[in-house]
């Protein structure tokens, strides 16, 4: 029992890191130019780096908050997790931590479903996706199984 504890800890500290990678990396398209995130527009002109602030638009203000409000559920799911182990009764089940981290999948989901439909403004510039916005697509099939895991979980002795 200790052995799939500590397991599925570890699968929810990869899922958080996976999560705050692809909220904070500059790599959500990616160009001959530069690269685009959810925060800066960077790319080369004459040999010089620049970035500037993303647009103010709604969708990628939208894609911003989900991808926040997914870490910080992911993290407030792992402090449960961490609060129910050593206070829940024996054969309780984690359904407070599970209920937190499929909020956390269903939002990474949407914000990386909204970034892939309203993105391709700038087809020219930015070719193709990069590697933070894959990572947003890994952490969510990884948090939904989670929270599936604590559902399914039972605390023994």
């Amino acid at each position: 029992m200790l052995l799939i504890l500590l397991g599925v800890l570890i699968l929810h500290v990869i899922i958080l890191i996976l999560l705050i990678v692809s909220t904070a990396a500059t790599a959500w398209s990616v160009g001959n130019s530069g690269g685009k995130d959810l925060w800066y527009k960077c790319s080369t002109n004459s040999g010089v780096y620049g970035c500037l602030p993303s647009s103010n638009e709604d969708w990628i203000q939208a894609v911003q908050a989900l991808m926040i409000l997914s870490v910080l559920f992911c993290f407030f799911s792992l402090i449960a997790f961490l609060y129910q182990l050593f206070r829940l009764v024996k054969g309780g089940r984690f359904f407070f931590t599970a209920i937190f981290q499929i909020l956390a999948s269903v939002f990474v989901m949407c914000g990386a479903i909204i970034y892939t439909v309203m993105c391709p403004e700038d087809k020219k510039i930015y070719t193709h996706f990069g590697y933070a916005y894959v990572l947003a697509w890994v952490a969510f099939p990884l948090c939904l199984i989670s929270g599936l895991i604590y559902i399914v979980l039972r605390k023994k002795e």
